[in-house]
């Protein structure tokens, strides 16, 4: 039974830290402009009527597309973690990523969160000093309300995995040198207590990454906003 334990708890270790650092938390599809057709790419793309190298000569042609609607449009695919976003490349191969964190709103990015998540030491005091700065403030969607969530979910999650660190290390310490049943039972429950704490952290902090999520689907760069979204096995 102890053995079973410790190798569920160790299975929940590697998968949230695995889900931390990945880039599928949420995914789908945006929906972006065709480019034009050229000489090197000549599928999803607009072809415009007319003869195309008197097209590239003279620049006050007009150009026609009979396609109209969502046909004029591309739907790629995203996917999106803490750290960043990546959608497929139109134009090449491969994907191109870029921070989620840049993605919020330029009036509601705030430096002064940032710079107090520096020293990891002191990640306890920082979260508590978050979360009065954002309570007193009670506009978590203005100013500095989605990097202030954000960055609380970042905090949230790095606390989970080292409650699970110290609640897995409890249960290696009672499996291999317990040196009595009561130490054993006392080993057992302080595990018990850090296990069920990591766990309500994690729900908090999907939670309050869902929350920053949505208000960056409305209010981010129009270029990125998802036409379709739904959470990947990340979260």
């Amino acid at each position: 039974r102890a053995l079973l334990a410790v190798s569920l708890n160790l299975m929940a270790l590697l998968f949230s830290t695995t889900a931390f650092i990945t880039t599928h938390w949420c995914e789908g599809t945006q929906r972006v402009p065709k480019p034009s057709c050229g000489k090197e790419k000549k599928t999803n793309c607009l072809n415009y009527s007319g003869n195309e190298t008197a097209n590239e000569t003279n620049q006050n042609v007009v150009h026609y597309s009979w396609e109209t609607g969502d046909d004029r449009f591309l739907f790629r695919y995203f996917h999106t973690g803490i750290w960043y976003s990546c959608e497929e490349n139109i134009n090449a191969a491969g994907e191109k990523c870029r921070s989620f964190i840049d993605l919020a709103p330029a009036s509601e990015k705030g430096k002064t969160i940032q710079s107090r998540l520096l020293p990891i030491l002191q990640i306890a005091l920082v979260l508590f000093l978050l979360v009065l700065q954002c309570q007193g403030k009670r506009y978590f969607l203005s100013t500095q309300g989605p990097t202030c969530v954000l960055w609380l979910s970042v905090v949230s999650e790095v606390l989970y995995i080292m409650l699970l660190v110290v609640g897995f290390s409890l249960m290696c310490l009672e499996l291999f040198h317990s040196s009595s049943v009561i130490d054993g039972l006392k080993l057992n429950a302080f595990a018990a207590v850090f296990t069920v704490l990591s766990g309500l952290l994690g729900m908090v902090a999907h939670m309050m990454y869902t929350q920053v999520f949505q208000v960056t689907v409305s209010l981010g760069p129009e270029d990125w906003r998802p036409h379709s979204w739904d959470y990947g096995w990340s979260f």
